[in-house]
């Protein structure tokens, strides 16, 4: 059964890459088709991948208006078509490695800072991936505030972390304009974006599996 990673979307061709390397990652350890498909801004849509038996993955960081409106309404009423969960705290371990390779060291007050969104259960998301991670706070980039650099400065100022060092986390999943902005938010280390991490790939894998295992129980 097809297996097609659904991503944002985005006009910058570096993010674009990324999402071709997640696939192909993910092809190079399955022996069905996958293929990328944008939930918005790029070619092809899911609604024009979704040609038949899939399993679609959301290579989403939040259950945002995407995940939880635009993808199911561009799969519509189509028989045996798999809609899995997001990708979500499941990245995780992987943001965690990206702070290690940045050179966080034990001790530094941690910043996770995210896109942002309108929807509330999307921010929930991002706050139980903080959590995850042992951030003192969240910062956003976009859509939603406090915004990171703000957000840095105030860390700084809290009793235990003055005279500390203080990383951002960067849970974003391709570079771009949003990644790009945190070079100017005060921080002593900012991880690179998740990109195509092994561990993403692995989270990828897992929800696929899952989702055909729970075909064959109801079948």
């Amino acid at each position: 059964m097809k297996l097609v990673v659904a991503f944002h979307g985005t006009r910058d061709p570096r993010g674009a890459v990324v999402c071709e390397e997640i696939a192909a990652s993910v092809q190079s350890s399955v022996d069905v088709p996958v293929e990328v498909a944008y939930a918005d801004v790029r070619q092809p849509d899911v609604r024009s991948v979704v040609d038949g038996p899939c399993v679609v993955v959301p290579a989403f960081l939040a259950a945002g208006y995407h995940v939880r409106v635009d993808i199911p309404e561009q799969i519509g009423n189509r028989q045996g078509v798999v809609l899995t969960s997001p990708l979500g705290v499941d990245a995780v371990p992987a943001v965690r490695d990206r702070l290690r390779e940045a050179g966080f060291r034990r001790g530094d007050a941690v910043v996770l800072a995210a896109a942002g969104s309108s929807d509330a259960r999307a921010l929930a998301d991002v706050g139980r991936a903080a959590r995850m991670l042992g951030a003192a706070a969240v910062g956003y980039v976009a859509t939603a505030t406090p915004r990171v650099a703000d957000v840095v400065a105030e860390v700084r100022r809290r009793p235990g972390v003055v005279g500390r060092r203080v990383a951002v986390a960067s849970w974003l999943l391709a570079p771009g304009v949003f990644h790009s902005s945190l070079d100017e938010c005060g921080a002593d280390v900012v991880s690179a974006p998740i990109g195509a991490h092994p561990l993403v790939v692995e989270a990828l894998l897992r929800k696929y599996y899952a989702a055909r295992a729970g075909l064959v129980r109801s079948a």
